[in-house]
């Protein structure tokens, strides 16, 4: 089995950085869709339908599979020996960031159906403001494993 994880490495960790780009996209775009969801929808006829749409297609078509690729490609990854030292801290503070990433990516699944039930309660600025978790996580993440710390 070793030798089969050190064979697909290269195309585990190539298929995880896609999904993760994938993944990050829908985490930074959803949220300014609700910014606009929230600002314009009511002005313009059949609006908030449209945004319904754009908002659950994102999170099933393009966020859901690619969370789900980047964490089984990531667990290849670390279950692959020599691959993770655990003694170190950036394996620790990488999980803690990605483990963050999955619950905001289910705050916004719990914020769409919000929207869908006609109870959101947030304004455009707070969706604003909470667009930028992804980007505090995503530097923790690159850090994390590009210096190793």
């Amino acid at each position: 089995m070793t030798d089969l994880l050190y064979v697909i490495y290269p195309w585990v960790k190539s298929l995880h950085i896609m999904a993760v780009i994938s993944w990050m996209a829908g985490l930074f775009y959803l949220p300014r869709l609700f910014v606009y969801h929230v600002e314009k929808a009511q002005s313009v006829e059949g609006a908030p339908e449209i945004f319904f749409e754009m908002e659950e297609k994102l999170l099933r078509v393009i966020m859901g599979p690619a969370m789900v690729v980047t964490w089984v490609c990531g667990l290849i990854m670390v279950f692959t020996p020599g691959v993770v030292d655990w003694q170190w801290a950036w394996p620790w503070a990488k999980g803690a960031a990605v483990i963050a990433m999955t619950w905001f990516h289910h705050w916004l699944m719990a914020r769409r159906k919000d929207f869908a039930e006609g109870r959101n309660t947030l304004t455009g600025r707070q969706y604003r403001m909470m667009n930028e978790v992804p980007t505090v996580l995503m530097v923790v993440i690159v850090l994390a494993v590009i210096l190793k710390f």
